[in-house]
């Protein structure tokens, strides 16, 4: 077992960039592919429990609101809790067709869990939240 961890951050980054580009391309099935079949997602006012429902939830808004959508994200942090464990922090957003960027408003926190599994690195949990300007 290889103690280097550099290999380990660019199969995580790999697994991000895959399910952002599924995103794009408006494919649920691909979305969810690195997701563990017991994956949560927390966003506000929703929990979906399961990769299952995260991909029905995914496909539905892929077909409606969030048709022809991508995401922007920035890594802020990736750190990792224990040697199977990884916690990825971003800023990311939902570029709307015909927007160039995000509204700062529409911005969130996200947090990532991701799980290595037989040699694999997986998504276990999702949670975003706003992000809120800091008072001044």
């Amino acid at each position: 077992m290889s103690d280097n961890r550099a290999e380990d951050v660019a199969a995580i980054q790999a697994v991000l960039a895959e399910s952002y580009k599924a995103w794009e391309d408006g494919d649920a099935d691909a979305m969810v592919a690195a997701y563990t079949a017991d994956a949560t997602a927390v966003l506000p006012g929703s929990l979906r429990d399961g990769r299952d429902v995260i991909r029905d939830s995914m496909a539905a808004a892929f077909q409606g609101p969030l048709k022809g959508t991508a995401t922007v994200n920035r890594q802020l942090g990736l750190r990792f809790a224990g040697r199977d464990a990884a916690i990825v922090v971003s800023e990311s957003g939902i570029l709307f067709p015909g927007d160039s960027e995000v509204p700062e408003a529409a911005r969130v926190h996200a947090t990532w869990v991701l799980e290595k599994r037989d040699g694999r690195w997986l998504i276990a949990a999702y949670h975003n939240s706003p992000v809120q300007a800091p008072a001044h």
